[in-house]
This record gives C-alpha cells, sequence and structure tokens, in this order.
C-alpha cells in the first residue's frame, strides 16, 4: 500500500524544503497544495519533486485540502496522510496514523495531540479543542479526543465516499461527520507536536465560533436526529 502525503501550505517558503526531504525518505508521492503563497512555496515544492497545486489567491485551510483529496483521486491515491508544512508534525509519527489503516483495522486515523498525557498543547487551544470536539462527539456517537488535528490518515474508502465542502478549519469536522454517516471506522493515536510558540496566525474565538457554527451545520444534514441534542452538549461543557 503506497503512502501519499498531502501537504496544504501558505507562505511556507522557509519550513517546506525540509519537510519534503524528509518525507521523501519514506515516500516520493508527495501533494503540495500551495494556497494562493507569496513566496517561494511552490517552486520549492516543484524542484523538489513534489506534485504541485497552486491556488491564484488564498482560499483557505478547507479549500487546500479538498484540492488535495480531490487530486488524491484523481492520482487513484490509496492511503493519504494529510501533514502540516510548519514543522508541527513530526515524520516518526507518520508510521502510528498509517498502521490501522495498513491493519484494516480503521478507514480515517487522527494524530491526537491529547492522548499523549505529556502533551504541550498551549492552554488557550485545548480549551477550545475541547469544546468542538464534545460537539463533534455527540454527533458521531464517538469519543474521540483531538477532532480538529490536521494529522490524520484516510484510506480510499474515504477518498472515494467523502468530498468536503468546507472552506475553512471546519472540514476537519466535517469529515469526520461525513465518514460516520457512511459508516466508515475512525480512530485515533497519540501524535507529538512540535509547537514553536509562535502566535496563532488566527484568531482562536473567530475560529472556534467557525468551527462550532460548521459542526451544527453538518450534524443537521447528515445525523439530523442527533441534531437536536448539540445545544444541551454545548450547555454542558
Amino acid at each position: 500500500m503506497k503512502i501519499t502525503i498531502g501537504i496544504p501550505a501558505y507562505n511556507e517558503e522557509k519550513s517546506i524544503a525540509l519537510i519534503i526531504t524528509k518525507l521523501k525518505k519514506i515516500t516520493d508521492s508527495i501533494i503540495v497544495c500551495d494556497d494562493g503563497s507569496s513566496d517561494m512555496t511552490a517552486e520549492i515544492s516543484k524542484n523538489l519533486g513534489a506534485t504541485v497545486i497552486s491556488h491564484k489567491k488564498n482560499m483557505g485551510y478547507g479549500v487546500a485540502i479538498n484540492s488535495i483529496f480531490q487530486k488524491s483521486k484523481e492520482l487513484n491515491v490509496d492511503l493519504l496522510v494529510t501533514f502540516d508544512a510548519d514543522g508541527q508534525h513530526r515524520v516518526e509519527d507518520i508510521q502510528k496514523v498509517i498502521e490501522p489503516i495498513k491493519n484494516n483495522v480503521a478507514d480515517l486515523v487522527i494524530g491526537s495531540r491529547f492522548l499523549d498525557k505529556k502533551s504541550d498543547v498551549p492552554n488557550y487551544r485545548k480549551i477550545g479543542i475541547k469544546v468542538i470536539t464534545q460537539v463533534t462527539n455527540a454527533s458521531i456517537r464517538k469519543k474521540l479526543t483531538d477532532s480538529q488535528s490536521g494529522f490524520r490518515a484516510y484510506n480510499g474508502q474515504v477518498l472515494s465516499q467523502i468530498s468536503p465542502s468546507d472552506m475553512g478549519m471546519g472540514i476537519s469536522t466535517e469529515i469526520l461527520i461525513k465518514s460516520s454517516s457512511k459508516g466508515l471506522r475512525i480512530m485515533e493515536v497519540p501524535i507529538t507536536i512540535l509547537y514553536s510558540g509562535n502566535t496563532p496566525t488566527h484568531n482562536p474565538v473567530s475560529h472556534g465560533t467557525s468551527v462550532l457554527f460548521s459542526t451544527i451545520k453538518f450534524t443537521s444534514i447528515e445525523h439530523p436526529l442527533k441534531f437536536y441534542g448539540i445545544p444541551s452538549v454545548i450547555f454542558l461543557i
């Protein structure tokens, strides 16, 4: 089973070369979605042999992930790992997220930042992720710890059956809700995140609110009967 790595990237010229170089030790199938960067992200990626999707302008994380999904379908990818371009994800953890798929015990695997009690996730992120994950769990009837992790592995069934549409960070929850509604198997494995301490590029409050609205929207579409239980979950958090 060949591994393809999908990387959404926006102005990551400082880190993308090192990341691709490390990833090429695992696979030569690398897709970079350059989401309207104004720097050399696309050129560096192409020169290193990656398949590059270029957006003319910055469209958002959700659109970048959707582009990676579409390109993966075109290339008949049977195992896709989504991996950040900012250096926070460890190449060593890829084996952890692909193993359950290779062993046919999962269709979608999330690399969780919270299964390892030594997690260094900043507190402001922990709170927001916990709230969103609780709401997501109410929708999909799972006990996930990290619904917002972008470090994931998807098998061919997910790629062929799921067509995400959310343009922003809500796409992470959308994929989980749609996968659950189709009976696809979802599980988590522990990963380690390397936080740089830099200020986040998005406002945590507006980001969290946007993702919550996306979660409620897709729950009402995919799981209408569960939709009415979400307000009580939010109240209890």
